[in-house]
């Protein structure tokens, strides 16, 4: 009866039961959730600190006592399967024989270091060449002989230090490989596997420590890279399947050999930078990062960083104490110092000639005295396109997607170590992220974008309309967004020697003219210095070097007396505005357009037409560099004096003025500078034609 007044008070809500009713229904209730429990083998009892629940096993007495505490809770998902909720916390002990025994904590049942003796191994033949190390290493390839041992015919490396130095670092191995164990998975996913060390005896040398770790293939990066058909076999190694695509945002797995190349490095790229990333997360710093030291797991078919034997801790001390600022400073110069090797690896992956050690140390030597890195594509042109006109592959792959490959590349190699970029916003630079991925570009990748473009097209040397009319369009967008408009910047940035690349009022070398005196204009310089007596003013110095070629005919070679023409002159640099005029129309003819154009969109609604942004005129004015000059002074030397003569000068001089922009000849008619950055400059001259230089490190 009590039953039946239960489901009917459940079957009514508008009825209110009784307190009785109420107490019958949660037993009955309890009743069935025992049942259930009791059917899964699952029993309960109450206690002071509430209701525990017990698991029995059938295969033993013993029986697991939960005791949630006053944060559990119990949901359900859509399989109705109860789980516990993220966060939660449940206290266990295991109890057998009425005794209930403390569990034992994870990190004493995780050993992740082995200690083996000698004797667990056989010691094979000959050694891969790819696990080369130092003068006081001796590496060993052998195989686990101990059936007892969890390695029992694996393949490992024995790895042994004879001096003090080498032993210090085989054991930070060893620390390194422990304050990781948390999340040992992850740290075998982008580190070379260290399983133990050689337990030393009385037999064996006292003074040295042997290192086990795993081994992973016969090559290093290096190896890879150096290998005749290095790019079919990577792509085979590393298992380019349309999942490994996808992951570097690329639509196909065919293609050129230039997008192959491009693809296979992103994939090498992205995998090395996460490792370094998973390292630097954990407060670590590989130091020591070169393409010797990454090798491809055969397992996994991924990047693994070589042996962490000489990471370096971010933190020294407490981070809690007062040295907290020097602390922080230091986690960034190491940070700094690991993103460089990866820039130098990135610079060998692409450009393969940088695998020659003298041109490597060229490259470095480049950096080491001071120069700018986002001056490389013009440091290394020469060296680039000294097999072929157009360039290798390298300068194809970087100068890809408006020079996204020289911008992370000198990003990496910044001089600054405040500058460089770190793992994660490199993960997302535009040259590691496929078309696919949507990349939205900072406004200095925009300025980078521009600027190289206009660079490429000059180099080209077609100087037709569109290509004029494009330059010229490239070069007022640039100005439009200078990153420096104070003088100051300007002073700053000017120093140093800029070459000429196009000029947008006059054509530069070659024409359709018969002149009497054949000149042929090479390398145009503007060579900035800054004056001692005061700060704003500056010594600009033009070199134009040119050839002159004696006879009536052109030789095939184009050699002649070669001559040099030097142009001086002091410049002081103030703040100056640059006003754009706008043509004045008729207001009758605007307001019958604008009518005309109301009318049209009113005529004619479709849904193909989509509300374009607003159109951004060009704004009235702009902050630029002023440039006030003084008086100047011109020479010109000859190398041959039958050609010294004041006739055959005045010709010389008259040729190279027609061949060159006045604003060259004559820097007084440089009226101002509108665009300044590390590697780019943009002056105006006064009849508002525009000179693009680029700074050079020749």
């Amino acid at each position: 009866m009590r039953r039946t007044h239960a489901v009917n008070s459940l079957a009514f809500p508008h009825t209110q039961p009784s307190q009785s009713h109420l107490f019958c229904f949660s037993l009955l209730l309890v009743v069935v959730f025992c049942n259930l429990m009791a059917l899964c083998g699952i029993g309960f009892n109450s206690g002071l600190n509430g209701i525990g629940f017990k698991q029995y096993s059938r295969k033993s007495s013993s029986l697991i006592l939960i005791k949630p505490t006053a944060s559990t809770h119990l949901v359900r998902r859509k399989s109705n399967n109860p789980v516990w909720r993220r966060g939660s916390k449940i206290n266990c002990s295991t109890k057998k024989d009425d005794q209930i025994v403390e569990p034992v904590p994870v990190d004493e049942k995780l050993v992740p270091v082995m200690k083996f003796k000698m004797s667990d191994f056989t010691i094979c033949d000959c050694t891969s060449v790819g696990l080369g190390g130092r003068a006081d290493e001796i590496v060993f390839e052998a195989i686990v002989n101990n059936p007892q041992s969890p390695l029992y015919n694996s393949r490992v490396v024995l790895r042994r230090y004879t001096s003090s130095q080498a032993q210090r670092r085989g054991k930070r191995a060893i620390e390194v490989l422990k304050k990781l164990a948390r999340r040992k998975l992850l740290y075998h996913s982008y580190s070379m596997q260290v399983h133990g060390y050689v337990a030393s005896s009385g037999s064996t040398n006292e003074s040295s420590f042997t290192l086990v770790h795993g081994y992973h293939g016969s090559y290093s990066l290096r190896h890879w890279l150096q290998l005749p058909d290095w790019l079919p076999t990577l792509e085979a190694t590393l298992a380019l399947d349309e999942e490994s695509v996808r992951k570097v945002g690329d639509d196909k797995v065919g293609g050129s050999a230039i997008s192959r190349k491009l693809r296979l490095i992103r994939i090498l790229m992205r995998d090395l930078l996460v490792g370094v990333n998973y390292l630097h997360s954990h407060g670590l710093a590989h130091t020591e990062l070169k393409l010797e030291n990454v090798h491809i797991s055969p397992l996994d078919r991924h990047i693994k960083v070589g042996i962490l034997g000489n990471s370096s801790d971010f933190y020294e001390d407490n981070p809690g104490n007062s040295t907290l600022d020097a602390n922080m400073d230091r986690r960034q110069m190491m940070i700094a110092f690991d993103m460089r090797c990866v820039g130098f690896m990135m610079a060998k992956i692409v450009l393969r000639e940088l695998m020659d050690p003298i041109v490597f140390m060229t490259f470095k030597s480049f950096l080491t005295k001071g120069n700018q890195p986002s001056c490389l594509r013009e440091f290394l042109l020469p060296i680039l396109c000294k097999n072929s006109p157009s360039g290798n592959a390298g300068l194809q792959l970087l100068d890809r997607n408006w020079g996204a490959g020289w911008n992370l590349l000198s990003s990496l190699l910044a001089t600054k170590p405040s500058e460089r970029i770190h793992c994660l916003d490199a993960l997302r630079h535009p040259f590691l992220c496929g078309p696919r991925w949507r990349v939205y570009p900072p406004m200095d990748m925009i300025r980078w974008g521009l600027g190289s473009t206009a660079v490429r097209i000059t180099e080209e040397y077609i100087y037709g309309r569109h290509q004029r009319s494009r330059l010229a369009h490239f070069i007022e967008l640039m100005e439009m967004l200078n990153p420096n408009q104070e003088p100051k910047n300007w002073l700053k940035f000017l120093p140093g020697k800029w070459r000429l690349l196009y000029s947008t009022g006059r054509h530069i070398g070659l024409t359709l003219r018969q002149p009497s005196t054949r000149v042929l204009i090479g390398d145009v310089y503007l060579s900035i210095v800054q004056a001692s007596d005061t700060i704003d003013t500056i010594t600009l110095t033009s070199n134009i070097n040119f050839s002159v070629l004696v006879g009536p005919d052109w030789p095939h070679e184009k050699r002649g007396i070669s001559g040099k023409l030097k142009v001086d002159s002091l410049v002081r640099v103030t703040a100056g505005k640059r006003k754009y005029l706008k043509e004045e129309t008729s207001e009758a003819k605007n307001t019958l357009y604008s009518s005309n154009t109301k009318d049209q969109v009113a005529q004619k609604p479709s849904k193909n037409w989509r509300r374009a942004s607003p159109v951004k005129e060009p704004p009235s004015s702009l902050p630029v560099a002023k440039l006030a000059s003084g008086e100047i002074e011109v020479t010109m030397n000859l190398n041959d004096s039958s050609l010294q003569k004041v006739n055959i000068a005045k010709n010389v001089i008259q040729e190279v003025r027609t061949l060159v922009p006045p604003e060259i000849f004559d820097v007084s008619k440089l009226v101002c500078g509108t665009f300044l950055d590390s590697r780019l400059l943009v002056l105006r001259g006064v009849n508002g034609s525009a000179l693009l230089f680029t700074r050079s490190c020749r």
